[in-house]
């Protein structure tokens, strides 16, 4: 064979591999997006029964065992603007709260100086969880979330219906340190926050994580975490924010005035 055959041969060789190589990786792509968009429907369905679960499990309603679809029909899932504290008509099933955050039409800046829980936007509205019995509230579970040491941290927050007394606190996704961070899923340090009180007098937020243990008297104080200070900062800003009044604050309010009344 020539020279110059053997320059074509190795050309042809190498524009052939070329070829095979990307039909390989057309054909690969294809299935991963295909199975990508037949798989998202039991992707979403699947993350909307965690978080129901959860939810279940702050409200301490959730049993093993049992169908969760089930256990979540005694819970009333409703909207809420904001900045009224009022029920708004917005279906919470198909309401995406980050989503929602970053359109202009329902999303708002937070301002620097008010972003403690560092979420720059959040959305006009968001979804409440409302827990009753023989027709009387017993209890109203809000999301919260925000940043940690490493991650965006994402919880929730269940409160008496005079909308100042934590029942409990539960997070189910971040990234914090294994060991340190993720002390806050640990039931010890959940049930601290049984009890205490989201405002001081004035109404204005007032949960504090400190350096340390906790005064056992204290209607405002948890626990710090050894070792893991910012996460215990970021939990404190993110409940201070949701429960302020850039939060759930003048829905809290409403709920405080209307058991005063039912009273």
């Amino acid at each position: 064979m020539s020279d110059q055959d053997e320059t074509r041969s190795s050309r042809d060789s190498t524009r052939n591999t070329l070829i095979v190589a990307i039909g390989v990786s057309l054909v690969c792509s294809i299935l991963v997006s295909s199975a990508a968009i037949v798989l998202r429907p039991t992707q979403k369905e699947n993350e909307t029964l965690f978080r129901h679960r959860i939810v279940l499990q702050v409200a301490g309603l959730y049993e093993e065992g049992v169908s969760i679809d089930e256990q979540f029909e005694a819970i009333e899932t409703r909207m809420v603007d904001l900045s009224t504290g009022e029920y708004v008509d917005i279906d919470p099933v198909t309401f995406d709260a980050e989503h929602a955050a970053n359109d202009p039409e329902t999303g708002v800046d937070i301002p620097e100086d008010e972003d403690i829980a560092r979420l720059k936007r959040r959305a006009k509205y968001a979804p409440v969880y409302l827990v009753a019995e023989g027709g009387q509230l017993k209890q109203v579970i809000l999301p919260i979330r925000g940043k940690g040491l490493w991650s965006t941290l994402y919880g929730y927050l269940a409160v008496e219906p005079d909308g100042e007394t934590v029942r409990d606190i539960k997070f189910y996704e971040h990234a914090e340190t294994p060991g340190l961070g993720d002390q806050i899923d640990r039931p010890a340090w959940q049930s601290q926050w049984q009890g205490k009180q989201l405002f001081d007098a004035d109404g204005n937020p007032q949960i504090e994580i400190v350096l340390g243990q906790a005064p056992a008297d204290s209607d405002y104080q948890v626990d710090g975490l050894s070792g893991a200070t910012m996460t215990a900062k970021g939990v404190q800003n993110l409940v201070r924010y949701w429960t302020g009044a850039d939060g759930f604050k003048a829905y809290l309010a409403r709920l405080g005035n209307e058991a005063s009344n039912n009273g």
